[in-house]
């Protein structure tokens, strides 16, 4: 890697800006997005939301640049230290009313040198379909000019932004800015009807009933990034083998993400054999050999921000054993059932519900435990969630609502030295689909990747595009 002066990291901000580029929702999206939470904002109040920090890996090499989802989801806007303010009244500014400012950096060509091309304020209007772009050192002016708004609507504030003592524009600067403005806010104003003049809670609401329902646009772009999660599933199915190492296999779902164009995974590939499968967030991937054990794979991947979420559980040998076969057939019956129970108005606990009645009584009756109430010890997770720009997306978690798409996944995990028959001890599974919620029934836009025994163990007798693919040996 080019290493930069010192100099040069504290002057720019060692992340990569980006215009809008083929993955652009598009400015009419981001603006619909807009104007459905203006419509929703208290009478005379203003939002105001900022960008991602950058977040630092080591010394001056920062991680690859994410932004917040709810600010990408409102503006399209990919590049740091950015700052949107919403009005629900039309509000004037420089002899133009507006409702919408999106604040960005001016555009500064060393750092397009090193990190590449800014927006800038007039091409974040332009581009973005901004009704004002304006550059970042206008941001506290334009706050003081706002003390007429009686309320302002924010979502909280994170503790881990690094400051740039030789950059006051950062966003440690911008925030402690805006801070500055509520408390002079709170000195001056005294509620009326009980009503907080900084509120934090409400924004978050807003975007989280919006966020729940996905547009077509969305929908799309949901269905593609599972399309290329499913493939990958199919894919290790019929490369994997006993000498496999968890790493390879992470690497086999990886590399298919990115053929079909999806930039990242939606988050950290969990791929857990035997016992490893038990630690529900395993994400070291470090085992190798796999040998003769059960994998589970729960990946999926991000195309466009918006991310999948599937997990099968395969043996590496290609043949489930007796044991391993009646608890995955257990969890199979348990998700089979709640999916069957999303259905449009249903609770959002419904699925795990029905999940777990089955598996309570299905370890009663292999003898894994004496009592329904001990199931919890090896089903101890919920079973839905939102997929969106989030992994676990934003969402009312309230009755059911067409569009929206959760995860169904449950899971036995039986850790080794467990109160129970050795032979169940190692035996880890969990499946998991995402499943679109509509008025016709819920549909599974996940069913292409193979679940049953019979057509996982049929997958893995397949040919593998990989098996040619030999490295040479290192020295």
């Amino acid at each position: 890697m080019l290493r930069t002066s010192l100099w040069l990291f504290f002057t720019v901000f060692l992340t990569h800006a980006q215009i809008p580029d083929a993955g652009f929702m598009g400015a009419d999206f981001h603006r619909d997005r807009r104007q459905k939470v203006i419509n929703e904002l208290p009478k005379n109040s203003i939002a105001v939301l900022f960008s991602s920090p950058i977040r630092n890996r080591s010394n001056d090499v920062n991680h690859p640049y994410h932004q917040d989802p709810n600010f990408y989801y409102l503006t399209g806007c990919k590049e740091p230290h950015a700052v949107l303010l919403l009005f629900e009244k039309p509000t004037l500014l420089d002899g133009v009313y507006v409702q919408e400012i999106l604040f960005v950096r001016n555009r500064n060509s060393r750092y397009e040198l090193w990190e590449g091309e800014q927006l800038g304020p007039e091409r974040a209007e332009r581009l973005l379909g901004f009704q004002k772009g304006l550059p970042t050192h206008q941001f506290e002016s334009v706050l003081a000019s706002t003390s007429d708004h009686s309320q302002i609507l924010h979502l909280g504030f994170i503790d881990d932004i690094r400051d740039n003592p030789r950059d006051n524009l950062d966003l440690f600067s911008l925030v402690a800015l805006f801070k500055k403005h509520l408390s002079k806010k709170k000195s001056m104003i005294v509620p009326e009807n009980d009503t907080p003049v900084v509120d934090n809670k409400t924004l978050s609401s807003i975007m989280a009933q919006l966020r729940e329902v996905k547009t077509p646009e969305e929908l799309e772009r949901l269905q593609k990034a599972i399309d290329i999660s499913v493939v990958g599933q199919i894919e290790v199915m019929k490369a994997i083998h006993p000498a496999m190492s968890e790493r390879e296999i992470q690497g086999i779902h990886e590399f298919v993400f990115r053929k079909y164009g999806a930039q990242h995974q939606g988050y950290p590939s969990i791929v857990g054999s035997g016992n490893n499968g038990a630690v529900l967030h395993y994400t070291h991937n470090t085992a190798s050999p796999v040998g003769n054990q059960l994998v589970l794979m729960d990946v999926g991947a991000s195309y466009y921000g918006y991310t999948a979420d599937i997990t099968r559980t395969i043996p590496a040998n290609g043949i489930f054993t007796e044991e391993q076969s009646a608890i995955y057939n257990l969890v199979l019956s348990a998700q089979e059932a709640g999916i069957q129970a999303a259905v449009s108005g249903a609770p959002f606990s419904a699925p795990g519900k029905s999940a777990k009645e089955i598996i309570e009584k299905g370890l009663l009756a292999l003898g894994i435990i004496e009592d329904t109430s001990q199931a919890r010890r090896y089903f101890p997770h919920g079973t839905s969630h939102y997929i969106g720009l989030d992994v676990h997306d934003q969402g009312t978690y309230g009755p059911l609502k067409p569009n929206s798409i959760i995860t169904v996944e449950p899971g036995v995990y039986i850790p080794e030295n467990s109160p129970c028959d050795s032979k169940w001890w190692g035996i880890a599974i969990r499946i998991e689909d995402d499943i679109l919620i509509t008025n016709e029934g819920p549909v599974n836009l996940s069913k292409g990747a193979p679940k049953t025994i019979a057509d996982i163990e049929a997958t893995m007798q397949l040919s593998s595009a990989l098996e040619d693919f030999i490295l040479p040996k290192l020295p």
